[in-house]
């Protein structure tokens, strides 16, 4: 039996569950019918015919199809390497980060303080258009952006990790806290809680970047350890780092950066206090 068709049925058991018609998961998913058939001719899924040839889905086929869209709309993957991912995790649960998206949590604070989209659009700059698809997980935002947003509702990008609570002394790679935005960044948090730093790992792809420039109060440590990074340091400071660089700057001074490589950067980034 094939791979492809080990990862459709052990997400799923077709011959005691298979009761959802293609329409009913389309609404659940929150995509077209023509998309999930796109998905079953990559293998992602294997519906179960009725005798009358409908497709027929189960529970499990909903929430792998639900993993594969926050692949697409958070990570930016195409369909083959979503297929590709999915297939080396052998369909584990939902990735809880998709519950604590940046705009989900925009939406939550913008519902708590009883404001339209039109005021925080007025108040930032934003669109109310990429605000009302930043909140439905329809849209990433640069990590300038997000600072804009988070500063508007008197927060920062600490808190769109959902990382509240005591800290742990020991963090496991599987147990970091991640967030994307778009312009192909990722970063993970390595400690949270009451602490004095916040640390960071993150991997800007190749032209990613922080869009505009943005500044808080602080002091910031970066060290790349494997690619390129160049930063510009309010109008008169330009730095371009490589592999083993450091640098350290006050958080104070505008400062935005990207990666101007052919490969994927990774560096590690310090933040004190967590302001970021």
């Amino acid at each position: 039996m094939s791979r492809k068709k080990n990862l459709s049925i052990k997400s799923s058991d077709h011959t005691q569950r298979a009761t959802l018609r293609i329409s009913e998961v389309a609404r659940r998913v929150g995509i077209s019918s023509s998309a999930l058939r796109a998905w079953e001719a990559l293998g992602l899924v294997k519906p179960h015919r009725s005798k009358s040839r409908y497709r027929l889905y189960t529970d499990a086929d909903v929430r792998l199809l639900q993993r594969a869209l926050f692949l697409r709309r958070a990570r930016g993957l195409n369909p083959p390497a979503i297929v590709h991912v999915l297939k080396r995790q052998r369909a584990v649960a939902l990735p809880a980060e998709a519950a604590n998206l940046p705009g989900q949590r925009f939406r939550r604070l913008r519902a708590r303080r009883g404001l339209s989209l039109a005021q925080v659009a007025r108040a930032t700059g934003v669109s109310i258009g990429f605000l009302s698809s930043l909140e439905r997980g329809q849209m990433r935002s640069s990590v300038a952006t997000l600072r804009r947003i988070a500063r508007f509702y008197r927060t920062n990008i600490l808190s769109l990790f959902e990382a509240a609570g005591e800290n742990p002394r020991l963090v496991r790679p599987s147990q970091r806290k991640i967030l994307e935005t778009n312009a192909g960044i990722r970063m993970e948090l390595l400690a949270w809680g009451s602490t004095v730093m916040e640390p960071h790992l993150f991997h800007i792809k190749p032209r990613g970047g922080s869009g505009e420039s943005y500044s808080h109060e602080g002091e910031e440590f970066l060290h790349v350890f494997r690619g390129e990074f160049e930063i510009w340091l309010g109008d008169t400071e330009h730095y371009h780092l490589k592999t083993g660089d450091s640098l350290y700057f006050e958080s104070s001074t505008p400062h935005r950066w990207r990666n101007p490589g052919r490969t994927e950067a990774s560096l590690l980034w310090v933040n004190t206090p967590p302001t970021f």
